[in-house]
C-alpha cells in the first residue's frame, strides 16, 4: 500500500494548485474562489523515487451549504493520511480558521508539515514572523504556483515517509475494472458509490452539482478490484453557465476515456430524460461498456408490468445502446446494488475478450452468404477478410474493396451478425473497413 500525504487548510489557500504541482497534472479544479474542491480527491505522486498518494481537500470552513460535510471529509482525510500538510496563506496572514485548525491538529499523532504558501521568494520570508504565533517550531515557505520552496518540502516528505513505504506482494497483483459512474446531476451517483463502499466515503447532497471533481475509490468483490469513479454531474451545455462547471464537465468527460465500464445513472421516479440519453450518448462515443442503472426505484410506484414499461422505453430512447444490460435499483436501500458487479464482469470480460481470427472470418463469410452488400456503381461489393486489431472494445477491421461504400446500415447488419455468433451481445463492437493493400491476384476476369 502507498502512504497517504493529505493536504489540509481553510478555503482559497491554494491547496488544489499545489496538488497540480506535486502530482504534475491539472486533476483538482481549480479557481479563484473558495469551496472550489468539496470532496477529497486523490492521485498518485513519486518524488525522489518515492510513492505516495496526494489527497486534496476542501477548505476547512464555517458559514457555507456544505460547511458540516466539507468538514466530514477533512476529518476524514486526516484519519485516512500517513502525513498531513498545512497549508497557510502567506499574503492573507493568519485568520480565526488557521487557529481552530492547528488546535485540532495538536491532538493529531502524526508527522504534520506547516507550508505557507504565496510566498514567491526568499525576500517575502519576512511575512512568516506572524505564523510563528499559532507556536509552530517549523513553517515551510512555498509559493505552489510558481514552485519556489515546494522541492525542500516534499524532500521533507518523503523523509517521513521512509517507515511507511512496503513492498508489494508478490502474486497479488491484478488487473482492476474501472468504473465510471456518470449521469446527470442529482440522479445518486455519490449515493450509490456510498452503498457500494459502505462508508460516507463521497459528499451527497440533494443540490444539483454537489460533486464536481472526478474522484476514485477502489473496491474488492469475490476476488476482483473495481476503481469507481465517481463524476460530476453532465448538464446541457446551454445550461453551464459557470466556468467551473464547465471544467466539471470536461472531466466527467475524460473520467469515460479512461474506464472500461461506464454505469450510467437515471433517476426513475423522474422517468428517463433526453439529458440522460445524451449521457449515454457520450459513454456510447467513447466506446465503454455500458450499464444502465434505473436509480430510487424504492420511488416508483408500480406493479408486475412497471419495469417492463421502463426497459422498453428506455430501449425506444436508446437505440444505439440496445447491448448494454439494464437494471432497477435503489442506492437508498441497497435493492439491487451489489447485483449490479455480475453484470460488470460480463460486460468487462466481453470488452477485453479477443475472438480467434479463423472464428471470426467463419461468422463473415456466413453474414455474407447470408446478406450480400449492395451494388457500388454496379459493381460488387467484395470482403476479402476480418482481422480484430484491439479490445477495450473489440474492434474488427475489414479489408474491403470499396470501403467507403459499405452503407450504415450493412455496418449495423455485421455488428448485429458478430455479437450473435461470438457472444459479444453486452459490448459495444467497433467495426473499421479498409481497402486491401498489396499486390491483385492474378484470376479469371
Amino acid at each position: 500500500m502507498k502512504p497517504i500525504v493529505a493536504i489540509v487548510g481553510r478555503p482559497n489557500v491554494g491547496k488544489s494548485t499545489l496538488f497540480n504541482r506535486i502530482t504534475r497534472t491539472n486533476d483538482a479544479l481549480v479557481d479563484n474562489f473558495p469551496g472550489v474542491t468539496r470532496d477529497r480527491h486523490y492521485a498518485d505522486a513519486r518524488w525522489n523515487d518515492v510513492e505516495f498518494t496526494l489527497v486534496d481537500t476542501g477548505g476547512f470552513t464555517t458559514g457555507d451549504d456544505f460547511a458540516d460535510e466539507i468538514r466530514f471529509q477533512v476529518d476524514q482525510a486526516i484519519a485516512d493520511a500517513d502525513i498531513i500538510i498545512l497549508l497557510l496563506d502567506g499574503k492573507e496572514g493568519i485568520s480565526p480558521f488557521d487557529r481552530e485548525i492547528v488546535d485540532n491538529l495538536r491532538t493529531v499523532d502524526k508527522p504534520i508539515f506547516y507550508a505557507v504558501n504565496k510566498i514567491d521568494g526568499s525576500e517575502q520570508e519576512v511575512s512568516l514572523a506572524d505564523f510563528y504565533q499559532l507556536g509552530l517550531k517549523s513553517l515551510y515557505p512555498l509559493s505552489a504556483e510558481h514552485r519556489y520552496g515546494v522541492s525542500d518540502l516534499l524532500d521533507e516528505v518523503v523523509d517521513a515517509l521512509t517507515g511507511f513505504v512496503t513492498e508489494p506482494i508478490e502474486g497479488h497483483t491484478r488487473s482492476v475494472i474501472k468504473l465510471a459512474v456518470v449521469g446527470r446531476p442529482n440522479v445518486g451517483k455519490s449515493s450509490l458509490i456510498n452503498r457500494i463502499l459502505g462508508e460516507k466515503r463521497l459528499l451527497v447532497s440533494d443540490i444539483p452539482g454537489t460533486t464536481r471533481d472526478a474522484i476514485d475509490s477502489v473496491w474488492e468483490m469475490n476476488g476482483r478490484s473495481y476503481r469507481l469513479i465517481d463524476t460530476a454531474g453532465i448538464r446541457r451545455k446551454g445550461k453551464v453557465h459557470r466556468k467551473l462547471e464547465k471544467y466539471s464537465i470536461i472531466k466527467a468527460l475524460r473520467s469515460l476515456d479512461r474506464c472500461d465500464v461506464a454505469l450510467i445513472v437515471m433517476d426513475a421516479a423522474e422517468g428517463v430524460t433526453d439529458q440522460d440519453i445524451s449521457v449515454a450518448g457520450y459513454a456510447f462515443e467513447r466506446g465503454c461498456g455500458c450499464i444502465l442503472l434505473l436509480n430510487k426505484w424504492d420511488l416508483v410506484t408500480k406493479d408486475s408490468k412497471t419495469a417492463k414499461m421502463y426497459y422498453e422505453r428506455l430501449r425506444q430512447q436508446a437505440k444505439f445502446l440496445n447491448f448494454a444490460p439494464a437494471m432497477t435499483i435503489s442506492a437508498l436501500t441497497g435493492l439491487r446494488v451489489r447485483k449490479i458487479f455480475k453484470q460488470v464482469d460480463e460486460v468487462y470480460d466481453q470488452y477485453a475478450r479477443r475472438i480467434s481470427t479463423g472464428e471470426l472470418n467463419r461468422c463473415l463469410d456466413r453474414a455474407i452468404e447470408r446478406n450480400e452488400p449492395s451494388l457500388h456503381r454496379g459493381k460488387r461489393i467484395k470482403f476479402y477478410y476480418g482481422a480484430q486489431t484491439s479490445v477495450k472494445p473489440p474492434t474488427i477491421v475489414c479489408f474491403v474493396n470499396y470501403p467507403q461504400a459499405v452503407h450504415f446500415s450493412y455496418k449495423r447488419y455485421l455488428i448485429n451478425q458478430f455479437r450473435e455468433k461470438t457472444g459479444l451481445d453486452k459490448t459495444p463492437i467497433r467495426i473499421i473497413f479498409r481497402q486491401r493493400t498489396g499486390r491483385k491476384r492474378k484470376g479469371k476476369h
